[in-house]
């Protein structure tokens, strides 16, 4: 292939996948919405920041213990990250001059980003409602955790030989037992409530019509992000402006004090990264392509290359040849046969030495 056809195939085959990217990312996209899934409903009104569903994640995950115990709730005043050994935390916020506690893990998007991202198709969303992970076909892209809009994905950086990508599973072996996660079940203040979604954003809307003045008129997932497993509920500010029924998405700044983003909109993220990301596995597919035709473009401008000097080499070895029987030819018509002898000898001498000297000069 010469370098006019493979930059033709090349352009042809990114104009094709660039066409063929929208319409494939929205035939892939089809996440279903199951009406029977479960969720948990975290009422931050009530949580006081114990740390036990953190020591049950632990627990229950066979995760490595923390530097600090469990008991030493001073570690909720930094602002942790969930991280491949720590699949769940607990955070202090202050919301109008009084303190919050909120628990981080995975959401379980009902169309989540990470598996989107991922074209090695390592999560999926199961029926249950939690969003799984399999890392034996994970190239350790990362791009889940890139997508992610809450950053609960974590990555085993210290782990050499496999890195997988670690997060909350909502307890998927519990609940294929018909058991509750097990920071539900260890929640002592029922700061957690498991159950179906669709039960729980009822129970939330009773929770809020029913105590008026204690909660914010907003569930914390119902609809952000395309709606999520895992929903919040916020203590009421009484100086805040209502939440205008008009715009159910925004979600107000005391969310934002909660350290939640309020800008994620009611549109699923996999929409987002769909288009984005779908023409990945197109480029995955042609780079053996275009370093394979790089390198045969290289090795074919080598060869001619090679070819040329050749070439030259023996011209130069012709014109050499032809000043020499000139010379030798002159040489005896002046001086005689013998005089032209010891110059056949002496160039032949010279001829030898030079290529003695260029193959010395070749091996350095």
């Amino acid at each position: 292939m010469n370098r006019r056809k493979f930059l033709t195939f090349l352009g042809s085959a990114s104009v094709a996948s660039a066409i063929a990217t929208p319409s494939t990312a929205k035939a892939s996209h089809t996440f279903p919405y199951y009406p029977e899934s479960y969720g948990v409903l975290h009422d931050t009104t009530r949580c006081v920041g114990c740390r036990q569903c953190e020591e049950a994640c632990n627990e229950v995950n066979h995760l490595p213990k923390p530097d600090k115990p469990f008991s030493d709730l001073s570690v909720c005043n930094t602002k942790r990250r969930t991280s491949a050994t720590q699949w769940t935390v607990v955070n202090k916020y202050n919301m109008n001059g009084k303190d919050v506690f909120r628990k981080l893990q995975c959401f379980h998007c009902q169309d989540p980003a990470c598996a989107s991202a991922c074209f090695a198709k390592c999560f999926q969303k199961q029926p249950d409602g939690s969003v799984t992970y399999d890392g034996t076909q994970c190239v350790g892209c990362r791009y889940c955790m890139i997508a992610c809009p809450f950053y609960a994905p974590g990555f085993e950086y210290n782990e050499a030989w496999d890195p997988l990508v670690k997060k909350c599973t909502f307890c998927k072996p519990r609940l294929d037992k018909k058991q509750i996660p097990g920071c539900v079940e260890a929640c002592p203040m029922e700061a957690l409530t498991f159950g179906r979604r669709t039960d729980l954003i009822k129970v939330a809307r009773a929770r809020i019509n029913n105590n008026p003045g204690k909660y914010l008129d907003y569930i914390y997932g119902e609809h952000d992000a395309g709606g999520t497993a895992w929903m919040v509920l916020a203590p009421a500010n009484p100086k805040a402006a209502p939440i205008p029924p008009d715009n159910p998405v925004l979600a107000g700044p005391e969310f934002k004090q909660l350290g939640l983003d309020t800008h994620l909109g009611n549109q699923p993220m996999g929409e987002l990264t769909y288009g984005a990301l779908g023409i990945v596995p197109m480029i995955v597919a042609f780079w053996p392509v275009l370093f394979g035709g790089a390198y045969a473009m290289t090795k074919r401008r080598e060869a001619m290359h090679k070819q040329a000097l050749e070439q030259t080499e023996r011209e130069a070895r012709e014109d050499i040849a032809l000043a020499v029987d000139a010379a030798v030819r002159k040489i005896q018509e002046t001086e005689g046969e013998g005089a032209a002898d010891r110059c056949r000898k002496a160039m032949a001498e010279a001829l030898k030495a030079r290529e003695t000297a260029a193959k010395h000069g070749e091996e350095a």
